[in-house]
This record gives structure tokens, sequence and C-alpha cells, in this order.
């Protein structure tokens, strides 16, 4: 029962930073995966993407309602990225279980990094980018979401405000398409590997659902900054406990 409540606690935690932010909640769920509901690194990565895939289609149901999506670069975009994702999902069956966790945690170290060190962007739109660059930016984080099962948010919404030119409440909506386009063509990748726990899934995606509407719409309300660097030293904290359980096995 407590094994119960708890994945249902981090469902809904996982759910609420995608919808409030965008992205984040997805580099949370392969460790709560691995360390809570007892998968193995490769299984809980196809679970990941199943999971991150049905949260971010529920919290962008309400920023289309809020008019914070722009469909043409979320498609542009999220193609792109599919073909990557779908085509580098069986590198992870590549990699030992312990590589691929410390692979993870130094992911996280950089993103937190740069979520830390990061001026928080504007609502203003920067300069528009051309196509072409729309969708080599998909296909690199595409590249990570088939690999590493993340969705790829803490990555894509940055690079649609500086590198695309959204602004930022419409970055976060457009992310969120993004994520579940990336997160499809990964699962999809995957399905050759260990089998998925649907049980699983299931749990941590309704806990998810209700997380990612309310956050959602939290999103207009709430200091999208400050939550930003909480997650930020709450991920380099989670990435030093993964490199510290795992780096001395490799020793």
């Amino acid at each position: 029962m407590i094994a119960f409540v708890a994945d249902l606690a981090l469902g809904f935690i996982i759910g609420l930073t995608l919808g409030l932010l965008g992205g984040g909640g997805s580099i949370l769920t392969v460790p709560a995966l691995v360390y809570v509901a007892g998968l193995s690194p490769q299984a809980a990565v196809t679970a990941s993407l199943a999971i991150v895939g049905i949260n971010s289609l529920a919290g962008a149901s309400t920023h289309r309602a809020q008019g914070t999506l722009n469909w043409k670069v979320a498609l542009v975009f999220g193609g792109a990225g599919m073909l990557a994702a779908y085509l580098s999902a069986g590198l992870s069956q590549l990699v030992p279980a312990r590589a691929l966790l410390i692979a993870f945690a130094l992911l996280m170290l950089v993103v937190g990094g740069v979520m830390l060190l990061r001026r928080s962007a504007g609502e203003q739109a920067g300069v528009a980018r051309s196509w072409p660059v729309i969708a080599a930016t998909g296909v690199g984080v595409g590249v990570l979401t088939g690999f590493l099962g993340v969705g790829g948010g803490f990555l894509i919404v940055p690079a649609l405000v500086m590198l695309v030119g959204l602004p930022m409440r419409q970055a976060v909506g457009t992310s969120l398409i993004i994520i579940a386009m990336n997160s499809l063509a990964g699962f999809l990748g995957h399905l050759g590997g260990p089998p998925t726990d649907f049980g699983i899934v299931a749990v941590f995606a309704a806990a998810g659902i209700a997380g990612a509407l309310l956050g959602a719409r939290l999103a207009r309300r709430l200091n999208a900054a400050a939550l930003r660097t909480a997650f930020a030293v709450f991920v380099i904290g989670l990435a030093v406990v993964l490199l510290v359980d795992n780096v001395r096995y490799l020793v």
C-alpha cells in the first residue's frame, strides 16, 4: 500500500512539473521507476516514455485552450525529433545498466547547472529562426529522448525560446506536444526490449494526468522562475545521489 501511494505521489509530481514548466518531469521518471517502482534501468526507460507521453498530452490540452501552443513549430520540431528518437532507441540496450544511470546523472548535472545559471527568458519572442534550424534542433533532442528515455522538455523549452524565438509561455505549451511526439517514437523503438509493466505505467500516468492538468492551469499564476530554480537544485541533488550510488561499482 505504501509503495502504491508513493507511486501515485511521484506520478502526480512528474505530471505537475510537466504541465507547469513544459518539461522537467521526465527527468524524474526514470530514477523514480528504478528506485521506487523497482524496474531495471532499461525497462524504466521504456515505461518512462509511455508515462511522459500521456502526461504531456494532458497538459497540452489545457495549454491549447489557453492559446499558448504553436502547432506549426511543434510539428516541424517534433516530426524531426520523432525519427531521431526512434532510430536511437535501440542504443540503450547496448549500454550496461549502471553506465546508463551514470550517463543520466551527468545529463541531469548539466541541465541543472544550465537552469541555475541561465537568466530567465522573458515573455517577448526572439528572432524567428528558419525551419531547417528548427528541424535540426528537434533531431538533437530526439536522439536524447530515444537513448535516455527522457521527453526532453528541459532542453526543448530553452531551445524554443533561444533558438526558435517563441515567447516563454508559448514555448511551454508547444514543448508538451513535442515531448508527446518524441516519447511515442522512442516508446515504439523500445518495444523489442524488456517487457513493459503496464500496471506501473497506468498508476504513474493516472496520477500524472491530474498533475499535468493542474500544472498547466497554474502556469499563468505562479512565479515560474522561482520554481525553475528550486527544481534545478532538486535535479542536481538527485544527480549527485545517482552518481554516488553507481560510480563506486565501476571503480
